[in-house]
């Protein structure tokens, strides 16, 4: 029996996080306004969705991964998506039911399943990222899988056999050297390995940091010379899994630090620095300057995710905060830049790991705060923090904010702000288009979607 639809008892396979059952490939949409000519690219966002009805408690970072892409050109637009075949889906499509447990409800498959597709389901379901030529659906707790431009799923990618292990939802690459980087984690030693990826794709630089805990960390930055980890007491907890306990556990005993390091350096040479238990999904940024460190984090005191009961938590207290580490001095000092609680922080991806003259986040028109409710995005000058707004509407939610650059412009001022919009009213999708130049003015072009696109996790833009 499918979980196709909606099921009311749960928050995160009901309104907008219910999944959708098919897979469509719609051209020639019709565009309200006008496409930018500059738009020509792909702009695509993963999230999961549920193939089948889970077995026991369901935790949104279960689901089965699927893509959605609007191919844009010429002023026209084609909607496409497509679950993301990983081994997990294409055993549980073949019996016909779920086999796999959840991170809120643990359970080991049979022995046989084990052996095709492993213990755990990799669901290729967090995030996209195009690097030397592949395109590549993330899951942080395995390899990423290589999909098409038209989402039809290649396999599995193991960079020719020279990586191992899990594989960051959040790998950055530096647009300035064409290098990837990324780590990985996991409940079993080595509990944290960082590399560098080449702009040809090749594992060129790998090495294990020792830290006391297998922790989740779903996200880490780089700078110009450095990259920069945040060991927070989000604790595995195997032999409660196996008993049909959640899989993480807030431990805020453990103890928290922020940790230093070059970005080609060794693993145990990295400095670390002590600070208040907190969790961070999603950085914004990091670059340095004279010496010092600036970390952009979207923190919370705790992880506000729940694992236990399936309740779908809120966005809570995450909040943008500077970290600011001095390099010489050996210190790190905390500064709080906006009291907004926000949510998938992003700047110019040309920008990644060098200082960046904006950035932008989702965040709340009203008292609204829960994951899957952000109705408006924000913009920021990140030298001023003045910031400029736009809400999308009563009823109208928005998934992760792009911003794709225009090719004839000059800085992360030319460009776009893309998104796919949810309204509840009505219970249609829309692809929306700001100016990143004046998004007050609201949407320079909207596309109906020929169907409604559930809310999900992170998105890309691949120019043309």
């Amino acid at each position: 029996m499918t979980s196709l639809a909606e099921n009311p008892s749960d928050p995160y396979l009901s309104g907008n996080f219910a999944p959708v059952d098919d897979e469509l490939d719609v051209a020639d949409l019709p565009v309200e306004g006008e496409l930018p000519p500059g738009l020509d690219g792909i702009f695509v966002r993963n999230g999961p969705n549920p193939r089948f009805d889970p077995i026991g408690r369901y935790h949104i970072f279960d689901g089965d991964g699927m893509l959605h892409a609007m191919h844009l050109g010429g002023g026209r637009a084609r909607y496409v998506n497509r679950w993301v075949r990983t081994k997990a889906f294409a055993v549980e499509d073949r019996l016909g039911h779920a086999v796999f447990g959840g991170l809120s409800e643990f359970r080991l498959p049979p022995p046989e399943i084990v052996a095709e597709a492993g213990p755990a389901r990799n669901a290729a379901n967090t995030n996209v990222v195009r690097h030397a030529g592949r395109i590549l659906a993330l899951w942080e707790a395995g390899l990423p899988y290589e999909v098409t431009p038209d989402l039809d799923t290649v396999g599995e990618y193991d960079f020719g056999g020279d990586y191992t292990g899990s594989f960051s939802a959040h790998p950055h690459v530096d647009a300035e050297t064409g290098e990837m980087f990324v780590f990985g984690y996991g409940p079993f030693p080595p509990y944290l390995r960082y590399h560098v990826v080449s702009p040809e794709g090749k594992v060129v630089h790998s090495t294990t940091i020792d830290i006391p805990n297998p922790v989740m960390i779903h996200d880490f930055m780089i700078t110009e010379r450095h990259a920069v980890f945040l060991d927070a007491p989000a604790v595995f907890d195997v032999a409660g899994a196996i008993e049909g306990k959640p899989m993480v556990r807030w431990a805020p005993e453990a103890g928290c630090r922020v940790g230093v390091m070059d970005r080609y350096g060794d693993g145990s040479a990295i400095t670390w620095h002590e600070i208040e238990p907190r969790y961070v999904f999603h950085f914004m940024n990091a670059y340095e300057v004279d010496g010092r460190v600036h970390v952009l984090a979207e923190q919370a005191p705790d992880i506000q995710i729940g694992f236990g009961d399936g309740d779908a938590d809120g966005q809570g207290d995450f909040t943008l905060w500077d970290w600011t580490v001095d390099l010489a001095a050996g210190t790190l000092t905390e500064t709080q830049l906006d009291e907004r609680r926000t949510g998938f922080p992003r700047v110019d991806d040309r920008r990644t790991g060098h200082r960046s003259r904006h950035g932008h986040a989702l965040t709340f028109s009203g008292p609204a705060q829960a994951m899957g409710e952000f109705d408006t995005v924000v913009r920021y000058d990140l030298g001023t923090m003045d910031a400029e707004t736009y809400c999308f509407g009563r009823g109208r939610v928005t998934g992760e904010v792009v911003f794709a650059p225009d090719p004839a412009g000059r800085d992360d001022s030319d460009g776009w702000l893309c998104s796919f919009v949810h309204d509840a009213t009505t219970d249609t999708s829309t692809f929306e288009v700001l100016d990143a130049s004046d998004i007050t003015a609201g949407p320079v072009a909207t596309v109906p979607l020929p169907r409604r696109v559930p809310f999900g996790f992170h998105a890309a833009w691949l120019p043309a």
